[in-house]
């Protein structure tokens, strides 16, 4: 059992990720130091991590559904096309370097902010939701699904783009969408990672406890606040952490 000291500590690390994770995204580059700094290696810490966003999607998606925004017909059909891929991400090895990763992430996270501030037409989609799913959009979720399942880390911010640009959503139609398609993609990596016995449960609870409260209010704020406060948060999280990958600081 770990000290109360550490799991004071991960439960708001976990709560603080949760809320980045619905609102924006990247949350995970805070939790998987965290659980390392506790001792897991890399594999372990990837597969506790998966309980974690499990619960915190979970929980926002609930939030959602009390603040009257849902869309499951939708939500589903987007989330099916995510499966193959998903599978195929958790139990296939990808040669590549931490240094590659890193900066492919912090490219496709400032081509996000690029496309966030670049005027549109419409500047504020309306609420009532485009639902024709393209081609693209389904291909789209295929990528989604290998890149939750072996990476995760950003997903959420790639999920948002795909919403925000080809299906013209708004961002809290975005963000309700985001939470459910990331909780069924995430379920057969943790799977997997189960499978192989890549997760420490008491750790993985503690901070799946810390994510669904943070993920809680972060839904509720979202639909409070609407869809420029989404925006900003979401354009800072992006820059912050697009430099901190590129070791700017």
């Amino acid at each position: 059992m770990p000290e109360i000291s550490s799991i004071i500590i991960l439960f708001f690390v976990g709560a603080v990720s949760g809320f980045m994770n619905v609102v924006a995204g990247g949350g995970s580059t805070l939790t998987l130091p965290a659980l390392i700094f506790l001792g897991l290696n890399s594999s372990l810490a990837n597969g506790t991590n998966r309980i974690a966003i499990v619960a915190q999607n979970i929980s926002a998606v609930y939030s959602f559904h009390l603040e009257e925004y849902k869309n499951y017909k939708l939500s589903l059909k987007l989330s099916l096309w995510t499966l193959p891929g998903a599978v195929a991400g958790a139990i296939v090895a990808v040669d590549i370097s931490d240094e590659l990763f890193q900066t492919i992430l912090a490219i496709i996270m400032i081509g996000v902010v690029i496309s966030m501030v670049i005027p549109n037409p419409k500047k504020n989609y309306p609420l009532e939701e485009n639902k024709k799913v393209s081609w693209v959009v389904h291909t789209l979720m295929l990528f989604v699904g290998f890149y939750t399942g072996f990476i995760q880390a950003g997903i959420g911010f790639i999920i948002m783009a795909i919403l925000f640009y080809l299906m013209k959503m708004n961002l809290i139609i975005v963000n309700m969408h985001k939470v459910f398609i990331v909780f069924i993609s995430t379920v057969p990596a943790l799977i997997v990672f189960i499978l192989t016995d890549n997760v420490d449960w008491v750790l993985g609870l503690i901070l799946a406890a810390g994510n669904a409260a943070g993920a809680w209010w972060a839904a509720k704020l979202s639909v409070k606040k609407g869809e420029k406060f989404i925006k900003l948060f979401l354009i800072c999280a992006i820059l912050v952490m697009s430099m901190k990958l590129l070791d700017v600081f």
